[in-house]
């Protein structure tokens, strides 16, 4: 189950997310040489090495060497802790992203791939449910900042310039989430995908009827071997993306024609 920000107070969150209150150290956490600052560090460091599972205040009140009751002077609780974690990480956005300034395709380009980068560094971020109230710090928003410069003086309108960096965003987070499946699969069985593949194709070949499946017979083999695997998330990343951009790029030609909002659904799908 995904952990989701702003399930905290919000004005607590923002205070803390801006440094508008630094608890000051006292007692064990003075002695600990605590701040706000270093409590998300070691909760992100901990959620990089086991996962979103092994973080809550008790345990990273042990790793940092006091009580659980010290570490709340500091964080009023794990939902605003959270919201610090995924703003530190997106804090580092900008050291990731290394445009092109003179061209919107590759702007995109290197903001996807500096968003697939977070997720390899920080794979926890693919559990966490961030869209609908995302932490509004400085991290998030410097990260949006350049998502919509990235497609500024396209000609696209407010409303696409947003809906253009939340397309790329979702499609990073998607394809990255193959890797981290991945991971998580060798980890939980002890064996590795070729492995499992050689232990499921003597059964598969018992069963399987081409004559039923005949796209599948004609297709599965080749791109299996180009792949080396059923499904390979990088080249899913790597197609993927370059599809994306021309997707964009007739958008942006069709800019001045055809406005956003005349695309868009009146209301969400959704119920």
């Amino acid at each position: 189950m995904a952990e989701i920000t702003g399930t905290g107070d919000p004005a607590r969150s923002l205070s803390l997310l801006w440094r508008l209150v630094e608890p000051a150290p006292r007692g064990r956490g003075a002695e600990a040489g605590l701040s706000v600052d270093r409590v998300v560090d070691a909760a992100v460091a901990l959620a990089d090495t086991e996962g979103l599972g092994a973080l809550s205040m008790r345990r990273l009140a042990t790793d940092l060497g006091v009580g659980a009751m010290t570490l709340y002077t500091y964080v009023p609780g794990k939902a605003e802790l959270l919201d610090l974690m995924v703003d530190s990480v997106l804090g580092e956005f900008p050291s990731l992203y290394s445009p092109a300034a003179d061209e919107w395709r590759a702007r995109l380009e290197a903001l996807a791939r500096a968003s697939w980068t977070q997720y390899e560094r920080h794979p926890w971020l693919l559990h966490v449910a961030a869209s609908g109230r995302p932490p509004l710090g400085p991290g998030v928003l410097t990260k949006y900042e350049l998502g919509l410069q990235a497609v500024d003086g396209t000609g696209l309108d407010e409303v696409a310039m947003d809906a253009v960096f939340t397309l790329i965003e979702g499609f990073v987070a998607g394809t990255a989430r193959g890797v981290v499946d991945q991971v998580a699969a060798e980890e939980a069985t002890g064996i590795t995908e070729t492995e499992w593949w050689e232990a499921t194709a003597p059964v598969l070949d018992r069963v399987y009827d081409p004559e039923r499946f005949p796209t599948v017979t004609r297709v599965g083999p080749v791109a299996g071997e180009a792949q080396q695997a059923a499904y390979d998330p990088r080249r899913a990343f790597e197609f993927g993306l370059a599809r994306l951009l021309d997707g964009i790029a007739v958008l942006i030609d069709d800019a001045p024609s055809t406005p956003i909002t005349e695309v868009l659904p009146e209301k969400s799908p959704w119920p």
